[in-house]
């Protein structure tokens, strides 16, 4: 293999054209002029992600500072991580999380203290009576929501507890419990941190649907019956192109019940490989998320569900799947982080043209063949993924390359990106080469990015 960067022999260039249609991914340098919380703050909402503790340092702790002003441990508050043997717990990831958060002038979003996953298996594996398990869930309760008391903004209470047609999952503590259970805990997180703002957390509730009405049915009847209730929150990890077209209706009709609404978990995944046609529809979605948040006044915020895709939980549950944050794996913003600062009402700095750009060079050359070389760089804007075109004008053919993953169609050539090079930061550059046959003539090809 060729090494990914070298020199150039400043012979044999050929000419260089500005990235179209590229896959640009502006640089830090060029996130929005106003950090979002700042943005956020502003329109007195949150801008919140889900974060993983131990990993709160450097660029990823620096992000997560800067540019949020609420953080959610993914997955450091559930119970599974705090009670891992009965009665033996670990708050150290959730205590850093906390820790930080207030470091940095953010506030907490507890999550989550009852769930039918991720729960120890000392609880899961036990024969419980109704009077037994509702001991150990109110000592649960009790026992977190008091440790933080104070520390948390808002909990999520009990998530997921509906199936998608609107019934109620029969969940352990749905089983054991009854259905009363969710005005059970909540009642007894109000009284282990009268402070914090309870809510009820689910996904595919984000539009007007069986699930969402059933879960509106529940917080009207709680609060008619005075169980302390005061927020909903939607998950929304939507698909790219499918944000649903009630968003903005369901927020309004939970607010109308006086209960706040959040966006808790969002994130849009797409079908790998990314393009650009799926970066512009990812921003417009998060936008169109952004926006409906925006135009309630009882939507207090959104978080996503992580901010770089080095730290999404989307490939590992959905294979072939991924992309779904506002941030590529090399902390560079996408333009869906552009999308949000701009629902937020700031402005954003766009890439220069002509920012990223790709050279064709012959490196070496003999009677019938020849190798050859493209290098792309970028000065005021990166990339994360990147694919070269060219057309060759005299019938020369590819034989071999490397560093990339090249075809070629009668003179048509196209290069796209390897696994592992696909990153070209701000100042940086890659190269990939391959070896090549002619003959009669050996005319440089313009390349294009695209």
């Amino acid at each position: 293999m060729r090494p990914l960067r070298s020199g150039l022999p400043t012979s044999l260039l050929a000419g260089v054209l500005t990235a179209g249609s590229l896959l640009l991914a502006a640089p830090a340098a060029h996130a929005a002029d106003t950090p979002l919380r700042d943005l956020a703050e502003a329109k007195s909402k949150v801008m919140g992600t889900a974060v993983t503790g131990s990993k709160l340092t450097g660029t990823y702790g620096e992000i997560a500072g800067r540019e949020f002003n609420s953080l959610t441990p993914g997955n450091a508050m559930k119970w599974g991580s705090v009670e891992p043997s009965r009665g033996s717990h670990d708050w150290a990831e959730a205590d850093r999380i906390v820790d930080f958060a207030e470091a940095h002038g953010q506030q907490v979003r507890g999550h989550t203290l009852l769930w039918h996953q991720q729960n120890p298996d000392w609880l899961t594996s036990g024969s419980w009576t109704r009077d037994q398990l509702g001991a150990i869930v109110q000592d649960h309760i009790a026992t977190e929501a008091g440790r933080y008391k104070g520390r948390i903004a808002a909990w999520d209470v009990v998530n997921e507890p509906f199936n998608e047609d609107g019934t109620y999952r029969p969940t352990l503590f749905r089983t054991t419990l009854g259905q009363d259970y969710i005005a059970q805990a909540l009642t007894w997180a109000r009284a282990a941190d009268p402070g914090a703002r309870l809510y009820i957390n689910d996904y595919n509730v984000e539009g007007v649907n069986a699930k969402s009405t059933a879960l509106y049915d529940l917080v009207k009847s709680l609060k008619g019956r005075g169980i302390p209730i005061d927020g909903v929150g939607l998950q929304a990890h939507l698909i790219v192109g499918q944000v649903p077209s009630t968003l903005q209706q369901n927020i309004q009709r939970f607010a109308d019940l006086g209960v706040d609404v959040a966006i808790t978990e969002l994130d849009i995944r797409t079908q790998l490989p990314m393009t650009q046609a799926k970066l512009t529809q990812q921003a417009a979605d998060y936008k169109a998320v952004m926006n409906a948040c925006v135009a309630v006044a009882r939507c207090t915020g959104v978080t996503v569900w992580g901010f770089t895709d080095s730290d999404s939980w989307i490939p590992d549950t959905f294979p072939g799947q991924g992309a779904a944050t506002p941030y590529d794996e090399n902390y560079q913003p996408k333009p869906a982080y552009h999308a949000i600062a701009e629902a937020l009402g700031g402005t954003t700095t766009p890439p220069p043209t002509g920012a990223c750009t790709a050279v064709y060079s012959v490196t070496s050359q003999w009677s019938t063949g020849y190798t050859g070389q493209v290098r792309i760089a970028c000065s005021g804007a990166a990339l994360s993924s990147w694919k070269a075109n060219w057309t060759f004008g005299a019938g020369q053919r590819i034989t071999q390359a490397w560093n990339a993953n090249c075809t070629q169609s009668g003179t048509a050539v196209s290069c796209a990106n390897a696994p592992y090079n696909g990153s070209v930061p701000d100042g940086g550059w890659v190269t990939f080469g391959f070896n090549g046959s002619w003959s009669g003539s050996n005319p440089v090809p313009v390349v294009t990015l695209g």
